[in-house]
Formats: C-alpha cells, sequence, structure tokens
C-alpha cells in the first residue's frame, strides 16, 4: 500500500478532531445528530465519521485502521480501500438513521463505522488470518469477526454505554458487501465464510422485523 494515502487519512482524522477537541461550535456542527440531519444538514452523516469524543476513541480507530488498512489495499489497490472505507461510512451513517432516526436527540461521533468495515472486508478476504485480542489472545479472525458484531447487536438492544454500536454494525455491512461487490468469486471460493459472517447481519435484520430491537 501507498503509505501516504493511509497517513495521509489518519491524519485527516487526526487534525478534524483536534479541531473538534478545541472548538465547541465546530464540534457541534459537525456532530452525527439526528434532529439536525432531519432538518436537511445530511453532510453530518459524513463529517461526524472526523471527529472524536477524545484522544482515546481516536488512537484506537487510528490503530485499528493502520493494522487492517495494508490487508485490503493490498488485495484491492489504493482507490478500492478508500471506496470501502467511505461506503461504510455512509453505511454506518444510514443504519444509525434507521435505528435511531426518530431520537431527534441522538448524537454520535467517531470513525468506528469505516474502520470496522475495513477490518470487516479484510476479514472476509483472510477469514483463517489471527487478531491478538487485547494484544494477547490470538483467534482466527472469522470468529472475531462473528463474536464482535453479535456483541454490537447485544449494545444496540441494551443501550447501556455510550458506544455506536450501530455505526459499527452499519460498517461492518458495508465492508462486507462492497468486499463481495469488488471480488464476487469469494462466493465460490469460500462459500463457508461468506455464509459465517452473514449469520450476525441476518439476525439483526430477523430482529428488527420482529421489533426484538
Amino acid at each position: 500500500m501507498n503509505n501516504l494515502i493511509l497517513l495521509g487519512l489518519i491524519l485527516v482524522n487526526v487534525l478534524i478532531s483536534i479541531k473538534g477537541f478545541n472548538d465547541a461550535d465546530f464540534f457541534r456542527k459537525y456532530q452525527f445528530h439526528v434532529g439536525s440531519i432531519r432538518a436537511g444538514e445530511q453532510f453530518r452523516m459524513f463529517t461526524s465519521a472526523f471527529l472524536h469524543a477524545d484522544v482515546i476513541h481516536l488512537a484506537f480507530n487510528m490503530i485499528a485502521l493502520y493494522s487492517f488498512a495494508p490487508v485490503v489495499s493490498e488485495e484491492f489497490g489504493n482507490f478500492s480501500f478508500l471506496v470501502i472505507y467511505g461506503g461504510s461510512l455512509i453505511f454506518g451513517s444510514l443504519l444509525t438513521m434507521m435505528f435511531h432516526g426518530n431520537d431527534y436527540s441522538y448524537r454520535a461521533v467517531g470513525a468506528s463505522g469505516a474502520v470496522t468495515g475495513i477490518i470487516y472486508s479484510a476479514i472476509l478476504l483472510f477469514p483463517n488470518m489471527s487478531i491478538l485480542i487485547f494484544g494477547v489472545l490470538p483467534m482466527p479472525a472469522y470468529i472475531f469477526g462473528i463474536l464482535y458484531l453479535l456483541y454490537s447487536i447485544y449494545g444496540m438492544k441494551a443501550q447501556n454505554d455510550n458506544i455506536g454500536h450501530t455505526a459499527h454494525f452499519g460498517g461492518a455491512v458495508g465492508g462486507y458487501v462492497i468486499t463481495l461487490l469488488k471480488e464476487p468469486m469469494l462466493f465460490q471460493d469460500n462459500t463457508l465464510m461468506v455464509i459465517l459472517l452473514a449469520i450476525p447481519i441476518i439476525i439483526l435484520f430477523i430482529m428488527a422485523k420482529v421489533g426484538k430491537l
């Protein structure tokens, strides 16, 4: 991967987030806010992904991006990597509006949806690669991906923290869908993993359909 592309994307996130840390008006103007979006400020669905709640939130997202981005870009190239990143960002925002669109006070920030899309894309491409949980516990990537989305469903249902689980889930759906559109041979070459990684997505929409979320 051309590291300049990745480093440039990280730099944009860092600079805009720092601006938001130090300028409350700027932060409020560009954060994800359902009431403002429904009033016509749809740009917030995109700009909010470059703001972060604090330094830890920013660092976590950028470290995850730096870790998984090369897997995707080396497989697809820089342009497609950016398409997956941007598409996952939008998927995350759209799913958030689908589930929280009637909560006019709902607010969110962060690149988590876009980054989760990159992670899920990497997992779909290389499902058996090892991911270190907490930096020490190795786990096959596909198991991590499934457990992560199941946990996101739990978080969406419980609503007992300040984590944007819906954006994470939407980003993962974006990464999954766009990756399969880019590499349809995965359906044939790795059918089982394609099905396994789709299970949490199917569960989510079934639960939503029957009113369990």
